[in-house]
């Protein structure tokens, strides 16, 4: 890189971010999740907005082309890696298992019903979404149903969090539903990304899905048990927190290249590495906090806020789009963990609230859309809906939570 490139990169990390920071802030203000304000800040930044009133300005600070593009679009690789690490830190298997028989109901009808609309209509319809290769039309509904599935665990913790429901019996139910919802959405899209042929060639499909399990399975297993050996030699002779963050980080890392090696994305070998650390005894929450803060305010932003740059957002608005992936996503989704919750034994306001709870997505849909466009699998336009389902579902989670749940309900679930 030149000097004018290594300007142009330091000045593009500097706009993301404080612009990044400014419109998270708005959002907190009024009571939205800050990715919210962070996607905005793209939008602002990117070709909807600055790229239509100054284009010559846009592509002289991003241009597509060139070593500081090609640096900033690794910041945002390594961004997605660490977000799903730490949603992965998230997932509490011991909660799963004390809740086991009402999570797995809400669950896997939170899942099923949900990936089954997903599927379904953008199959039969595929033209409507101007997917016009029929040799791909079945990995096309395939990704719609995962992402239609999936759930934002980091938002709806916020959500509850904020609702003082995090630890009653009706968060710890969604909690732990929407940890099993996303381990099974993950293996799904593993399959997906397997049939797209994404990886190393010379592995076939089945053996890729198989090494792929192999170290999920290891890694919640064996793997932990290391981890719990590993960590308190950790915090006994390295520095606190530096010692723990750099290992945690690192083997982060490692576990995204294998399955990036394996043929699956490296957010895979994330989540699954991040899973066994936050579940571990002597991961503490204090470490977790650190790390938390550490990626929220410097990568996360990176991420959300590049969203918007290469894509126009009002070029590739289409209404009908956007209200059919709003409508499979609210109806299965709501439907589904409701029937579920309702089968575990909750009453019908409960079991709505719950199913508008599951509802919240975020971050792990715009991973997969921005994956599945990267690829072709998705046109701009179904990505457009997809971001701008995440946007409302995970607006509207806790003001209709809220409607279910007056007072004296909530305090019969604590």
């Amino acid at each position: 890189m030149n000097h004018v490139e290594i300007f142009n990169l330091l000045i593009q990390l500097f706009i993301l971010l404080i612009v990044g920071r400014l419109m998270a802030e708005v959002a907190r203000r009024v009571n939205l999740p800050p990715l919210v304000g962070e996607i905005v800040a793209g939008i602002l930044l990117g070709q909807t907005v600055f790229g239509m009133i100054s284009p010559g300005a846009f592509e002289w600070l991003f241009p597509k082309e060139g070593d500081s593009a090609l640096i900033l679009d690794g910041f945002v690789h390594v961004a997605v890696v660490l977000l799903l690490f730490i949603a992965g830190l998230e997932v509490e298997l011991s909660m799963v298992i004390q809740q086991r028989k009402q999570a797995f109901l809400t669950s896997t009808l939170g899942l099923v019903l949900p990936f089954a609309f997903g599927f379904a209509i953008p199959y039969v319809f595929a033209d409507t979404f101007d997917f016009g290769e029929p040799d791909k039309t079945l990995l096309f509904a395939m990704f719609m149903g995962t992402s239609l599935s999936i759930t934002a665990l980091p938002v709806i913790a916020r959500i509850l969090m904020d609702m003082n429901l995090l630890r009653s019996k009706f968060g710890m139910l969604i909690i732990s539903s929407a940890m099993i919802n996303d381990l099974n959405g993950w293996l799904i899209f593993t399959l997906v990304l397997s049939m797209m042929g994404q990886g190393d060639e010379a592995l076939g499909l089945w053996q890729t899905i198989g090494l792929t399990l192999g170290f999920a399975i290891f890694m919640l297993t064996l793997g932990k048990a290391m981890l719990n050996r590993l960590l308190p030699w950790i915090n006994k002779h390295l520095a606190w927190p530096g010692g723990i963050i750099t290992v945690t980080i690192a083997l982060c890392f490692l576990g995204a290249a294998i399955t990036e090696r394996i043929g699956i994305h490296a957010i895979f070998g994330a989540f699954i590495v991040g899973v066994a650390f936050g579940d571990s005894e002597h991961f503490s929450d204090k470490a977790k906090e650190i790390i938390h803060q550490f990626i929220n305010n410097i990568f996360s932003p990176l991420f959300f806020v590049s969203i918007g740059l290469h894509v126009n957002f009002i070029e590739n608005f289409n209404l009908w789009i956007v209200l059919i992936v709003l409508v499979l996503a609210f109806s299965g989704k709501i439907l589904g963990a409701g029937l579920g919750a309702y089968f575990g034994g909750f009453t019908k306001r409960q079991s709505l609230a719950i199913g508008f709870g599951m509802n919240a997505r975020g971050a792990m849909e715009i991973i997969l859309g921005l994956i599945a466009l990267n690829v072709g699998l998705i046109n701009a336009e179904v990505f457009v809906a997809l971001v701008i389902m995440a946007l409302i579902t995970s607006i509207t989670s806790g003001p209709f939570m809220k409607l279910f749940l007056n007072e004296k309900k909530t305090k019969t679930l604590t």
